[in-house]
């Protein structure tokens, strides 16, 4: 019943996803901008002896806003859910509430995981030269991030009840996360403050598994900011925490 729950919910996202092919083009069309607009401007201030082209630094960084927003934006299907009653008939199914925050994140995951394989393909015309596994490793660690990120956002849609004043909080959390996570220059160069909320981010410790993998051997401050294990090991743990929080949340809820 749990597991036909969970693909019930994945189903239904996927192919709303599907139909809506706006927003596809849309999240595909922001990171592109910020890539080939904001990165090619930026580089012209970045000096040039830093050992890596600025628009392959930021490279990382824009797959991970790629993911950021998709992820996040996902969730806000759980307040139409609610507007619209399916969330109610969800909720009085015999189906425990960790279920439907998996299916949820699982969902928010694959939408996530699609475009940010589809702004990933663009690494030749950077100059990257990837292999098989890099490019195998650099998905798994996308997914690992959409399902983190996904997760986060379904804890923050349980508070509220209304699009409006869901989008409202997001202005005020999805800007400073992606400016707070490496995506544009890195954590090790801001100020003490700045640097410990990058720390405090999730997105900061995906975005530089991506570095480990799109830049390696890349060790000075345009390189990755921590341990590859370091990164891997908050995804994962925030990810759980995420997922009980939200299940936690879906109950008080009742």
């Amino acid at each position: 019943m749990e597991f036909r729950a969970i693909y019930v919910i994945v189903a239904r996202e996927f192919k709303k996803f599907i139909r809506e092919r706006s927003r596809l083009f849309s999240s595909i069309a922001r990171p592109l901008l910020w890539l080939f607009i904001v990165g090619s401007g930026m580089s012209r201030l970045v000096p040039r002896d830093t050992g890596v082209p600025y628009t392959q630094f930021i490279f990382p960084g824009i797959i991970g806003m790629t993911i950021l927003f998709s992820s996040v934006f996902s969730s806000i299907s759980i307040i139409w859910d609610k507007e619209f009653g399916f969330m109610k008939e969800i909720l009085v199914a015999p189906v425990s509430r960790l279920s439907i925050v998996v299916g949820k994140a699982l969902s928010g995951t694959i939408v996530s995981t699609i475009q940010a394989v589809i702004i990933l393909a663009l690494f030749p015309l950077l100059g990257f030269k990837l292999g098989l596994l890099q490019i195998a490793t650099a998905i798994l660690v996308c997914a690992s991030l959409s399902f983190c990120i996904s997760a986060f956002g379904i804890v923050l849609a349980t508070f509220y009840d209304s699009y409006e004043s869901f989008s409202v909080i997001m202005n005020f959390i999805i800007m400073p996360m992606f400016f707070l996570s490496g995506a544009m220059y890195p954590v090790k160069l801001l100020p003490e403050i700045l640097r410990i909320m990058a720390k405090l981010n999730p997105l900061t410790y995906g975005i530089d598994a991506i570095k480990h993998i799109l830049l390696p051997g890349q060790t000075g401050y345009m390189g990755p900011d921590f341990s590859m294990i370091t990164s891997i090991a908050v995804i994962l743990i925030t990810s759980i925490v995420f997922v009980f929080v939200g299940a936690k949340a879906f109950e008080r809820k009742e």
